[in-house]
């Protein structure tokens, strides 16, 4: 697997952990930044990751900033991208196994860098159940096609 990761200045403290965690892991990455604490534009960042990974350039991103938020609207602007705000366990697991999300979002201002790690393991770890599932995909395939 090889993860695609960004944040925006609000973000920058649970990124670094979550590039720490994919070296345990021993999963490829590559650092889209921000390298630093001054207020930046999340699309700025967002948008690179998601158009890399929709490429298939990377399987998976990551993307962190203040609420998670921005960076999830941002991402999913792309054809292919479907991105999920996820500040829970169970959120990280059901994303993955019902909709085959291909990029994470947090906000590092709503959970801590404990819980980070251990919903991007969650993440990066689940996969996708297909099955009934998989058509919910095509749907919504199918219709950024339009």
């Amino acid at each position: 697997m090889k993860v695609a990761i960004a944040s925006d200045h609000g973000g920058i403290h649970i990124r670094a952990e979550i590039m720490t965690l994919m070296e345990e892991m021993g999963i490829e990455y590559e650092d889209f930044g921000c390298e630093c604490s001054n207020s930046v534009d999340y699309p700025d960042y967002a948008l690179p990751v998601a158009e890399k990974v929709a490429s298939g350039e990377f399987d998976r991103g990551i993307l962190i900033c203040g609420t998670g938020i921005g960076m999830s609207i941002s991402a999913n602007k792309v054809k292919g991208i479907r991105c999920a705000l996820v500040h829970d366990l169970f959120s990280a697991k059901a994303t993955r196994e019902h909709n085959d999300s291909n990029i994470l979002a947090m906000g590092e201002r709503v959970i801590g860098p404990g819980l980070a790690r251990e919903i991007a393991k969650t993440w990066l770890t689940t996969d996708f159940e297909g099955g009934r599932h998989l058509n919910r995909i095509t749907k919504i395939t199918e219709y950024e096609k339009k």
